[in-house]
Protein backbone atom coordinates (compact mmCIF):
# COMPACT_ATOMS: atom_id res chain seq x y z
CA UNK A 1 0.00 0.00 0.00
CA UNK A 2 1.07 3.36 -1.03
CA UNK A 3 1.81 5.79 1.76
CA UNK A 4 -1.20 8.27 0.94
CA UNK A 5 -3.02 5.05 0.86
CA UNK A 6 -2.24 3.77 3.92
CA UNK A 7 -2.61 7.57 5.47
CA UNK A 8 -5.87 7.97 4.25
CA UNK A 9 -7.08 4.23 5.90
CA UNK A 10 -5.54 5.61 8.76
CA UNK A 11 -7.59 8.71 9.39
CA UNK A 12 -10.26 7.17 7.83
CA UNK A 13 -10.36 4.84 10.58
CA UNK A 14 -9.65 7.07 13.59
CA UNK A 15 -12.84 9.25 11.84
CA UNK A 16 -14.76 5.91 11.65
CA UNK A 17 -14.39 5.26 15.12
CA UNK A 18 -15.34 8.97 16.39
CA UNK A 19 -18.38 8.57 14.56
CA UNK A 20 -19.56 5.37 15.78
CA UNK A 21 -18.96 6.56 19.73
CA UNK A 22 -21.42 9.57 18.78
CA UNK A 23 -23.33 7.29 16.97
CA UNK A 24 -24.03 5.10 20.00
CA UNK A 25 -24.37 8.30 22.21
CA UNK A 26 -26.97 9.69 19.68
CA UNK A 27 -28.92 6.27 19.89
CA UNK A 28 -29.03 6.45 24.03
CA UNK A 29 -30.71 9.95 24.04
CA UNK A 30 -33.50 8.05 21.77
CA UNK A 31 -35.38 11.21 20.78
CA UNK A 32 -38.70 10.68 19.32
CA UNK A 33 -39.96 12.97 16.98
CA UNK A 34 -43.58 11.52 17.63
CA UNK A 35 -45.80 14.77 18.76
CA UNK A 36 -47.69 14.45 21.74
CA UNK A 37 -50.98 15.79 23.19
CA UNK A 38 -49.67 16.61 26.11
CA UNK A 39 -51.02 20.21 27.45
CA UNK A 40 -48.28 20.90 30.38
CA UNK A 41 -45.75 23.01 30.24
CA UNK A 42 -43.21 20.96 32.29
CA UNK A 43 -43.84 18.41 29.08
CA UNK A 44 -42.97 21.27 26.63
CA UNK A 45 -39.64 22.15 28.58
CA UNK A 46 -38.45 18.17 29.04
CA UNK A 47 -39.41 17.93 25.04
CA UNK A 48 -37.90 21.32 24.23
CA UNK A 49 -34.71 20.12 26.35
CA UNK A 50 -34.44 16.74 24.95
CA UNK A 51 -34.42 18.11 21.69
CA UNK A 52 -31.71 20.30 22.16
CA UNK A 53 -29.38 17.69 23.67
CA UNK A 54 -30.58 15.46 20.60
CA UNK A 55 -29.96 17.88 18.36
CA UNK A 56 -26.54 19.08 19.22
CA UNK A 57 -25.42 15.38 19.77
CA UNK A 58 -26.43 14.84 16.04
CA UNK A 59 -24.44 17.95 14.77
CA UNK A 60 -21.54 16.58 16.28
CA UNK A 61 -23.06 13.34 14.55
CA UNK A 62 -23.12 14.58 11.48
CA UNK A 63 -19.89 17.01 11.71
CA UNK A 64 -17.73 13.62 12.29
CA UNK A 65 -19.51 12.22 9.05
CA UNK A 66 -18.76 15.29 7.04
CA UNK A 67 -15.31 15.09 7.89
CA UNK A 68 -15.12 11.56 6.78
CA UNK A 69 -16.48 11.54 3.34
CA UNK A 70 -14.23 14.90 3.01
CA UNK A 71 -11.80 12.62 3.23
CA UNK A 72 -12.84 10.56 0.24
CA UNK A 73 -14.66 13.36 -1.78
CA UNK A 74 -14.48 16.64 -1.37
CA UNK A 75 -17.66 17.47 -3.33
CA UNK A 76 -20.04 15.28 -2.04
CA UNK A 77 -18.59 16.20 1.37
CA UNK A 78 -19.94 19.87 0.80
CA UNK A 79 -23.34 18.26 -0.64
CA UNK A 80 -23.66 16.48 3.28
CA UNK A 81 -22.68 19.88 5.07
CA UNK A 82 -25.56 21.54 3.36
CA UNK A 83 -27.73 19.07 4.28
CA UNK A 84 -26.31 19.29 8.08
CA UNK A 85 -26.88 22.92 7.80
CA UNK A 86 -30.60 21.80 7.17
CA UNK A 87 -30.67 20.04 9.80
CA UNK A 88 -29.52 22.13 11.98
CA UNK A 89 -32.03 24.70 10.48
CA UNK A 90 -35.07 22.41 11.21
CA UNK A 91 -34.07 21.79 14.46
CA UNK A 92 -34.16 25.47 15.29
CA UNK A 93 -37.52 26.11 13.70
CA UNK A 94 -38.92 22.84 15.73
CA UNK A 95 -37.61 23.91 19.23
CA UNK A 96 -39.18 27.61 18.22
CA UNK A 97 -42.55 26.04 17.91
CA UNK A 98 -42.33 23.73 20.52
CA UNK A 99 -41.45 27.03 22.88
CA UNK A 100 -44.64 28.52 21.58
CA UNK A 101 -46.96 25.32 22.67
CA UNK A 102 -44.89 25.85 26.00
CA UNK A 103 -45.98 29.14 26.65
CA UNK A 104 -49.72 28.38 25.87
CA UNK A 105 -50.07 24.41 26.41
CA UNK A 106 -53.69 24.32 25.31
CA UNK A 107 -52.57 25.04 21.95
CA UNK A 108 -51.87 20.97 21.43
CA UNK A 109 -55.49 19.76 22.87
CA UNK A 110 -57.39 19.70 19.41
CA UNK A 111 -60.78 18.64 21.40
CA UNK A 112 -61.16 22.25 22.79
CA UNK A 113 -63.65 23.62 20.47
CA UNK A 114 -62.71 27.43 20.82
CA UNK A 115 -59.34 27.31 19.79
CA UNK A 116 -57.97 30.20 17.37
CA UNK A 117 -56.70 29.45 14.00
CA UNK A 118 -53.35 30.40 15.06
CA UNK A 119 -53.77 27.25 17.71
CA UNK A 120 -54.93 24.73 14.82
CA UNK A 121 -51.68 26.61 12.51
CA UNK A 122 -49.47 26.08 15.99
CA UNK A 123 -50.77 22.56 16.48
CA UNK A 124 -50.24 21.76 12.41
CA UNK A 125 -46.47 22.86 12.46
CA UNK A 126 -45.58 21.34 14.97
CA UNK A 127 -46.80 17.90 13.48
CA UNK A 128 -45.67 19.02 9.66
CA UNK A 129 -42.17 20.41 11.35
CA UNK A 130 -41.84 17.00 13.13
CA UNK A 131 -42.61 15.16 10.23
CA UNK A 132 -39.93 17.30 8.17
CA UNK A 133 -37.16 16.78 10.47
CA UNK A 134 -37.75 13.32 10.69
CA UNK A 135 -37.66 12.29 7.08
CA UNK A 136 -34.57 14.85 6.91
CA UNK A 137 -32.65 12.62 9.07
CA UNK A 138 -33.66 9.88 7.84
CA UNK A 139 -32.34 10.80 4.55
CA UNK A 140 -28.98 11.94 5.41
CA UNK A 141 -28.32 8.50 7.14
CA UNK A 142 -29.92 7.08 4.05
CA UNK A 143 -27.02 9.36 1.91
CA UNK A 144 -24.37 8.53 4.42
CA UNK A 145 -25.24 4.78 4.36
CA UNK A 146 -24.66 4.63 0.32
CA UNK A 147 -21.62 6.62 0.50
CA UNK A 148 -20.26 4.52 3.07
CA UNK A 149 -21.08 1.31 1.54
CA UNK A 150 -19.41 2.51 -2.15
CA UNK A 151 -16.61 4.60 -1.18
CA UNK A 152 -15.69 4.14 2.51
CA UNK A 153 -15.65 0.32 3.06
CA UNK A 154 -13.06 -0.67 1.13
CA UNK A 155 -11.26 1.64 2.34
CA UNK A 156 -11.91 0.79 6.25
CA UNK A 157 -11.36 -3.08 4.93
Amino acid sequence: MSQDSESLKKSAKKYSEKLSKLGIELGEIQFSYKVEKNPSKEYWQKRIDDFKKYSEKGMKYYNQAYSLINLVNKEESQMFLLRTSKFRQLGLTFIEIMEKIKENPSIIDSKDKQQSQWSKEIRDKITEHSNKCLHHEKDMNTSFREFYEIHLKKILE
